[in-house]
Parts: C-alpha cells; structure tokens; sequence
C-alpha cells in the first residue's frame, strides 16, 4: 500500500512540481531579444526549427510503424518525437561548443508552438495506434490548458526572474541544468523500478527504435544545416537540439495526462541512449573544434 501511495505522490505532485521548476530554470536563461533572433538568423532556426518540429515527428511516426511495436511503445515514440528540445539540450550543447544562444532560441520557440501541436498530433496518435474504441482519449482543450501551465507559465515566471533580478537568474543557470539532468536520471531509475517486471522487455522492444530514432535525427540535423551552409557551432547546436529530446514532459504526458506506464517507457529507454549519443557527441564536435583552431593558427 505504502509502494502504491509513493507512485501516486510521485506522479501526482514530485513529477508536475520538478517539471515546473525545470522550465522555470530555463525561462531564467531567456530574454525578449532570444525570440528576436528568429529575425536576426532565420536561416539557422528555421532549419532547426524545421528538423524539431517536422522532419522528426515525421521520422518517428514512420518508426513507429515500421518497428514491430506493442500500440502503447509506438505511442510513446510519438510522445517523445513531439516535444521540444529541452535544458538537456541547451547543457550538452554548451559542452559540445555549440551555439548555446541559438540552442536555447530554438527550445524556446518550440516550446510555445508545441503547447498546441501536441495535442493534436497526440490526439491523433492514440486514435491511430490504439483504436478508436480505446480507453485512452485525450481531451485536446483540457491538455492544451495543462500544458501551459508545465511550460509556458514557469518560463514566463524566469524571463521576468531574468529581466528584474539578473544576478539569481544567471547564478541559477548551472544548478537547474544539474538539477535537470539529474532529475531525469531519477525519473529513468523509478520508472525500471516500478515497471521491474517487463523492464527487460521494454529494453529489448523499444531499445532499437529509440537508438535509430537517435542516431538518425541527429544525422539529419547535422546534414541538413551542413547542407545549407551554417557553420560548425551552429551545426552542432541543431544536431543536439532535434537529438536531445525533453522527455521529462514526454514521461509527463505518459503519467499524469494519459495515466500509462507502459508509454512512458520509450522515453525512459531514450533517455538513456540520448545520455550516451551525447556524451559521444561532445567529444566529436571538441575535436573538430580544436582541428579548426589549429587550422586557423596554421593559416
């Protein structure tokens, strides 16, 4: 009973009460002027843009179907794919060198279009992957409401943090991309805690999904804006942005909104995989920054 009643506090309160405070954390890394650069470098987050909230639901759906899913792993998939980047994101890519301004506008800009796009995709996925007659229904208007409130509310409450009290806003920045991460991590072990008795096929099911979605987003991200001519920081950014997903909201929406465990398990596998890509990343892209430097030296 005691176990039941942690898991119920867990999603109910712990879950919703950290998420809030994660994107508060990251509203207090933002400024007017960040969505102004949409103006400025349109080329840059319009590619980003492009591959976050297109070209990646697209991929996912198409693995989802292709990969022999169980209805609620394939929902899961398409939970992940749909939500923005997040701190994860804009961390590793400071780590990588990337073009931590551009990661964080992007993330911020999906952030606000996903809080309408999601429900309606997602809608759409449950009915599609489901059944119609499913249990699972999702009011679009409620979720859309609930949304906000987990995202677009507590980045509101940083940005005005960022702008009347700068010194807190701007010490706090590293604290709550620890806290992010390392809250995600918890989620990851709670999660193969209470779902220890299908985790290891959760693992073997929806380990190769998550590991093609990874990788190969990630390839596009990198390609697409090579293609286009950005240059390597702002490259690495968009490669980190559309690999680096924020399943925290994802595992969010699988707990609190649809109340299933078993959909929550993809982002938990991904996150896990994402962890590792990234780490990956990071000392790719460190040596090709430093082979450019020598080179420019060289020069």
């Amino acid at each position: 009973m005691e176990s039941v009643q942690l898991v119920t506090l867990v999603n109910s309160t712990v879950i919703p009460i950290c998420l809030f405070l994660i994107m508060m954390g990251m509203g207090m890394t933002l400024m007017v002027n960040d969505f102004k650069r949409v103006v400025k470098f349109p080329k840059a987050v319009g590619i980003g843009l492009t591959n976050q909230l297109i070209l990646l639901p697209v991929i996912g759906f198409i693995l989802a179907n292709i990969m022999p899913l169980r209805p609620e792993y394939a929902v899961g998939v398409m939970l992940l794919v749909l939500c923005p980047g997040g701190t994860t994101s804009n961390l590793f890519t400071f780590l990588a060198k990337g073009d931590v301004a551009l990661s964080v506008t992007m993330t911020a800009i999906a952030s606000v279009i996903t809080v309408f796009t999601i429900p309606l995709v997602l809608s759409f996925s449950l009915v599609y992957f489901m059944g119609s007659g499913s249990e699972f229904q999702l009011p679009i208007a409620k979720t859309m409401v609930s949304l906000f409130v987990i995202t677009l509310l507590p980045i509101s409450i940083g940005m005005l943090i960022k702008r009347f009290a700068p010194r807190v806003a701007d010490s706090s920045q590293v604290l709550v991309s620890r806290f992010g991460v390392t809250f995600l991590t918890f989620l990851v072990v709670f999660l193969s805690y209470v779902q220890r008795d299908i985790i290891v096929d959760a693992i073997i099911n929806t380990g190769p999904v998550s590991l093609l979605l990874n990788v190969i987003t990630m390839a596009l991200g990198y390609y697409t804006s090579k293609w286009f001519g950005l240059g390597l920081t702002q490259r690495t950014s968009i490669t980190m942005e559309v690999g680096l997903q924020n399943s925290t909201l994802s595992i969010f929406m699988a707990l609190t909104l649809l109340s299933n465990y078993d959909m929550s398990m993809t982002p938990a596998i991904y996150t896990l995989i994402m962890f590792l890509t990234a780490g990956i990343m990071v000392r790719v892209f460190s040596t090709k920054f430093r082979r450019e430097e020598t080179a420019a030296l060289a020069v």
